[in-house]
């Protein structure tokens, strides 16, 4: 029987804008987004339950807006079209706020209702005394503000969507839901066709046990392990599987800290055995995940490809002062070889700002990391006081300036002051560190270890040139990348004019040409880099300090011979001896218990 009513809800993931003022869009996409699969799959198990009654049928539109333009005008008749409607800006972090806000603005002046939820507003509901004034700023436009998280909880806002009483505040922070039998995570097929490599996103688990100071995940999902179970995580699968997608970026923020990791793992395996699936992961790990007994190598088997770890920096102070205590600089090589050895690509995040970092420092330490540390990529990132961090609190309440512009939280500017340095060093040192890690000789070496290991010499050139290429080419932080910037005059901040079409076009185009030459440049540049090594009748015999592990590596390398280093290994040589003499039943070193 046909239902007689349609609600139509329309669920948004915003971009958020360049330099420029224009909303960084593409042609295809990078990274997916894992809140928009949570909420399409939560709106798809209400239209399946039936929450506005029997006779009563959900339409969802699914929109990724760095792949997919947001036509406010088609979608608002689509709404009204209905017998009922609204839109969703759904994961919103800080540096889209902004963005959101100024589509909010455009769909209320055309009646429809709107709702709004993501780190950004659970963020500052969670650590400030007083609502943030962006959040406030939305709620009188009179849109709905959803604090926490959605499972069990969608329905109610649709239901009073019906019945023309939102409310304006929906809080959920504190009450955090269980996540085994929820609704699964899910994108559509039409909307993963517009991602790099069709992958899409599903979380394991939510909740991290670690205090990091600058993370927000923390005060949002909780430091208490939430997991879903293995017959969810192979409902997944198979749900994605039946569309064509085996690509798939697993978001935990430290998969590892998943105490049901190796059932989840096993799952896979079996599946890849079983069912002959070439299934393929992205995963985020800690640097302590190594010492899981066979935790890499089970990794490998269920199909990891690649692995982004937190590195954050090598001067065990700098994380120690941002309350990242686990990790711990003596692991970072032996973890390291690990992956490699299992052939799986690394990608470190690594924070320049920490309050003891000059450009010098930053230098001096990227160059131990090149010569000492077989890690394939790095990622660098501004500290940012990110709304709902503790860091940002902090500096909050002691009255701390920070940049009003929420649209630059994306870690790839500078939004308050260095105690050493000025914000035009702390760009600089930005500059430098990218520039210094992906010189030419590093990618060669870097494609030599690579070959000396049996690893893949070809992605080493792809992903350097993802790394290398964006900053210089796109503007954009790789992270935001994608194929083929597309921009529309009328996606611009409304502070800033919008360009006449003489100008923009012709400027949009020559723009487009010059880039794309700089692409084939640099892809053909690397392309003859990787065909030098793979050709290269040694290169199985290449090695290096990085690729190496030594008898006393605390004597012999740099990496150990900074001031808080040192300070680093004592305290673990002094927590050694104490383990020793507590099990040879003699008494512990003064100051140890």
């Amino acid at each position: 029987m046909r239902k007689s009513k349609t609600f139509r809800l329309v669920l948004i993931k915003p971009s958020h804008y360049d330099d420029e003022g224009y909303v960084i869009r593409w042609w295809r996409g990078g990274l997916p987004s894992n809140s928009l699969a949570c909420l399409y799959g939560i709106a798809l198990d209400c239209r399946e339950r039936g929450v506005l009654g029997p006779d009563c049928n959900i339409e969802i539109d699914a929109i990724d807006e760095t792949n997919w333009k947001v036509r406010v005008a088609d979608l608002a008749r689509a709404i009204k079209a209905a017998d009922a409607g609204m839109v969703m800006l759904v994961g919103v972090q800080s540096n889209q706020f902004p963005r959101s806000l100024d589509l909010a603005r455009q769909f209320r002046k055309l009646g429809i209702h709107v709702a709004i939820g993501g780190f950004h507003v659970s963020g500052t509901l969670s650590m400030l005394p007083e609502r943030d004034v962006g959040v406030q700023e939305m709620m009188d436009l009179g849109v709905s503000v959803f604090a926490g998280e959605a499972e069990g909880r969608l329905e109610g806002l649709l239901q009073d969507a019906v019945a023309g009483r939102l409310q304006p505040l929906y809080n959920y922070i504190d009450d955090l839901p269980d996540l085994e039998s929820q609704p699964l995570p899910i994108i559509p097929r039409q909307q993963i066709g517009r991602v790099i490599g069709h992958t899409t996103s599903f979380d394991a688990g939510r909740g991290c046990p670690f205090q990091c100071s600058f993370c927000t995940i923390i005060n949002v999902q909780g430091r208490k392990s939430r997991r879903r179970s293995a017959d969810d995580i192979e409902a997944v699968i198979r749900a994605n599987v039946a569309q064509g997608v085996f690509a798939f970026f697993l978001t935990d923020d430290n998969f590892a800290r998943n105490k049901d990791w190796e059932i989840l793992l096993d799952r896979i395996i079996a599946l890849r055995e079983k069912e002959g699936w070439d299934l393929r992961f992205t995963i985020q790990v800690d640097t302590l995940c190594h010492k899981l007994p066979n935790f890499i190598e089970k990794c490998a088997k269920a199909g990891v490809r690649r692995c982004f770890i937190g590195l954050e920096n090598i001067n065990p102070d700098s994380p120690l002062g941002a309350k990242k205590r686990q990790n711990k600089i003596t692991d970072y090589r032996e973890m390291m070889l690990a992956w490699k050895r299992a052939r799986i690509m690394t990608i470190g995040g690594y924070i320049i700002g920490f309050p003891n970092d000059t450009p010098e420092s930053i230098v001096r330490d990227i160059e131990i990391i090149k010569h000492e540390l077989p890690i394939d990529m790095l990622e660098f990132f501004f500290l940012t006081p990110l709304p709902g961090s503790e860091d940002h609190k902090t500096l909050y309440l002691k009255g701390v300036a920070m940049d009003v512009d929420l649209n630059k939280y994306d870690l790839d500017h500078v939004t308050t002051d260095h105690p050493a340095m000025s914000k035009a060093d702390w760009e600089r040192a930005n500059e430098l560190a990218w520039n210094t890690y992906y010189s030419w000789e590093h990618i060669e070496t870097l494609m030599r270890r690579a070959a000396a290991m049996g690893n893949n010499v070809g992605k080493i050139g792809t992903y350097a040139l993802y790394f290398k290429g964006y900053h210089p080419i796109e503007r954009v932080h790789p992270l935001e990348g994608g194929v083929l910037r597309l921009k529309s005059r009328d996606e611009r901040r409304p502070h800033l004019p919008v360009e006449p079409a003489w100008s923009f076009y012709p400027r949009y185009a020559a723009d487009t040409a010059v880039k794309a030459v700089q692409w084939a440049s640099l892809a053909l540049r690397l392309h003859r880099l990787a065909r030098k090594v793979k050709s290269d009748p040694h290169r199985l015999a290449y090695v290096d300090a990085a690729i190496t592990l030594q008898a006393d590596e605390t004597a012999s390398l740099d990496l150990y011979k900074t001031r808080s280093s040192q300070a680093f290994l004592d305290q673990r040589r002094h927590v050694e001896e104490a383990q020793k003499a507590k099990l040879a039943g003699g008494s512990l070193p003064t100051g140890v218990s």
